[in-house]
């Protein structure tokens, strides 16, 4: 029996040997559900969610909802004793990872591949980008500051004037360079050359 902290870190290595060049993010919060796995690739952002042999499909309804508001595709990575089933609570476009117990490590297997998610909302994966990481998507398309605009406002502009398909291309770049142990400084000094005062707090992903 395969408990979701046995399948983590192995699973983490077959997709950078499948997908090439990734970025995971852990425990992303996505409307009402936390993603387990946020995988960056060139040009999308792919969810992944676990479904160890111990879970259940008791949430999985909303997360499906949630994933699909924020992700370019999806992927439910299912325990043994889900695999005969998984299928029956994931929509079509959902692609299906089955891991199983083996004798050094798990063992992964795609048993059917993402395809586009057709409910992605892209005003809600922009949103995935903090305020800093935005601007420099304003600057790199050589669009107006509006510094004293909020961030709803910011990303409502960038959807109007940067076309979808460059817009993936720099979201996933962003994604890729975002630099954790320094936010707290970044945040800093976008908030000083705004002219507001810095709060100090706990930064969260």
């Amino acid at each position: 029996m395969l408990y979701d902290k046995d399948i983590r870190e192995p699973l983490f290595d077959f997709l950078e040997e499948r997908f090439g060049k990734i970025r995971i993010i852990e425990e992303k919060r996505m409307g009402r559900s936390r993603a387990d796995i946020l995988m960056v690739l060139e040009g999308a952002v792919m969810g992944l969610e676990i479904k160890s042999d111990a879970d259940t499909y008791a949430r999985l309804s909303r997360q499906v909802r949630d994933y699909d508001r924020y992700c370019d595709g999806n992927y439910v990575v299912a325990g043994s004793t889900h695999g005969l089933h998984i299928g029956e609570h994931v929509p079509e476009w959902w692609g299906i990872i089955t891991v199983e117990a083996a004798a050094e490590r798990p063992d992964f297997y795609v048993l059917r591949e993402a395809a586009r998610n057709p409910n992605l909302d892209l005003k809600r994966k922009l949103g995935l980008l903090w305020r800093p990481e935005l601007v420099h998507i304003q600057e790199i398309n050589k669009l107006p500051g509006y510094k004293e605009k909020s961030k709803k406002f910011v990303v409502e502009k960038i959807l109007e004037k940067v076309p979808a398909d460059l817009l993936a291309v720099q979201i996933s770049e962003e994604l890729f360079e975002r630099d954790y142990t320094a936010i707290e400084e970044t945040i800093r000094a976008y908030r000083e050359g705004k002219g507001k005062k810095v709060r100090k707090k706990r930064v969260k992903t």
